[in-house]
C-alpha cells in the first residue's frame, strides 16, 4: 500500500496508481465581460502519460486482465490518434506487455517519439483517413490473428466511459462543492463526455451537458471527431448532450495560444473546449462551468499555429 507522508507527494507502487485526481484550475483571465460566470479547466495533462486518456486506457487494460482476456504473451492492439496510444504504451511497459498501435501517419513528431520511447510498435496509416483509417487497419490485423492480440477497442469498450463515470465525474463534483452548472467536453471516442455526463445527470439533472466537436470534416483539431462524417464510436450517446457545439480550427488555435500566454501550455483540443465554454458562458449568468482540458502542449510544438502566431506578431510590429 502506498504511504502518504505529510508535506510530500504520495508514493505509488506503479505509475498506474498516479492516474486521476487531477486539479481544477480557474480561468479567471477569460471571465472578463461575463455575467458572473466562473470558468474552470480540469487539468488532465497532469496524468502521468500527459492526457485524459490515461484513465480509460488503465481501466480497459486492468479490466482485460481481470476478465482473463489479457494475459502475458498477448499484444495490446488498438487504433489511436496519439494520446490513448501513449497511455497504452506507458501502461503496457509498466505491466510487461508489448503494444502495437495503428496511428495516422500525420500525427505530430512528438507523439511518434513518445510512442517509440515507451517501446510501442507503431503501424502508420493513411493520414487522409484520420483515425477512421487506423480503426479499419486494426480490425484487419485483429481478424488475421485474434489469438495474438488483446484488442480493447477504445471506441466501443464500455470501460472507456466507465473510467470517467467512476473517477472524473466524482472528482469534479467534489472540487466544485456540487456548485457545477455546466460541463463541457470534446468528442473523440466520446468516453469522457459520456461517462462524466451520465454521472452528472444522475447527480443533478439540472446540470447542462455540452459537447464540442469540429465544425467541419476537414479540421485541425487532432483527437476530436466530426461525428456526422466519421465512424461513430459505439459508446457515443448523441442524445445525452443538452447542447452540441461546432468549433472552428482557427478559433481553437487562437485560444490555445492565449492559454499559453496565461501560463497554461495545453493542446489544441483544450482550446476547442475553452471556445465551447465561452460560448456557454456568454449565454448565461452566475454559472459554474467546467471544461475538460485533455492534454498538454508539449505534443504540439511542431504544429504550424505556433509559427503563425509568431508571424502575426512580426507583421504587427512592422506595421507599428
Amino acid at each position: 500500500m502506498p504511504v502518504a507522508i505529510p508535506g510530500l507527494p504520495r508514493t505509488a507502487a506503479s505509475i498506474v496508481d498516479l492516474i486521476g485526481n487531477t486539479p481544477l484550475i480557474r480561468l479567471s483571465a477569460f471571465e472578463a465581460g461575463l455575467r458572473g460566470a466562473e470558468l474552470y479547466a480540469k487539468a488532465e495533462w497532469r496524468n502521468p502519460g500527459g492526457s485524459v486518456k490515461d484513465r480509460a486506457a488503465a481501466r480497459m487494460i486492468l479490466e482485460g486482465e481481470r476478465a482473463g482476456a489479457l494475459v502475458k504473451g498477448k499484444i495490446i492492439l488498438d487504433a489511436t490518434s496519439g494520446n490513448t496510444g501513449i497511455a497504452y504504451a506507458m501502461i503496457g511497459a509498466a505491466r510487461g506487455y508489448q503494444v502495437r498501435l495503428c496511428v495516422p501517419a500525420n500525427v505530430t513528431p512528438e507523439r511518434k517519439k513518445i510512442l517509440k520511447a515507451f517501446g510501442a510498435d507503431v503501424v502508420f496509416t493513411d493520414p487522409m483517413q484520420g483515425s477512421d483509417g487506423a480503426i479499419l487497419r486494426v480490425k484487419e490485423l485483429y481478424a488475421e490473428r485474434p489469438d495474438l492480440y488483446f484488442y480493447p477497442d477504445q471506441y466501443n469498450n464500455e470501460n472507456n466511459w466507465r473510467a470517467h463515470y467512476d473517477g472524473t465525474a466524482p472528482e469534479i463534483l467534489e472540487q466544485t462543492g456540487g456548485r457545477l452548472t455546466h460541463f463541457v467536453a470534446g468528442l473523440g471516442t466520446s468516453g469522457t463526455f459520456v461517462g462524466v455526463g451520465r454521472r452528472l445527470r444522475e447527480h443533478n439533472p439540472a446540470i447542462r451537458l455540452v459537447s464540442v466537436q469540429p465544425d467541419s470534416p476537414l479540421h485541425g483539431l487532432e483527437g476530436l471527431k466530426h461525428m456526422e462524417t466519421a465512424i461513430v464510436p459505439g459508446i457515443y450517446e448523441p442524445t445525452l448532450a443538452d447542447q452540441d457545439l461546432g468549433i472552428g480550427t482557427e478559433e481553437a488555435f487562437e485560444l490555445t495560444r492565449q492559454l499559453a500566454r496565461q501560463g497554461l501550455f495545453v493542446g489544441i483540443s483544450s482550446g476547442a473546449a475553452l471556445a465551447g465554454a465561452l460560448l456557454v458562458a456568454r449565454d448565461t449568468s452566475d454559472a459554474v462551468i467546467v471544461a475538460i482540458f485533455p492534454d498538454g502542449g508539449e505534443k504540439y510544438l511542431s504544429e504550424r499555429f505556433w509559427d503563425d502566431e509568431a508571424g502575426q506578431s512580426d507583421r504587427r510590429a512592422k506595421a507599428d
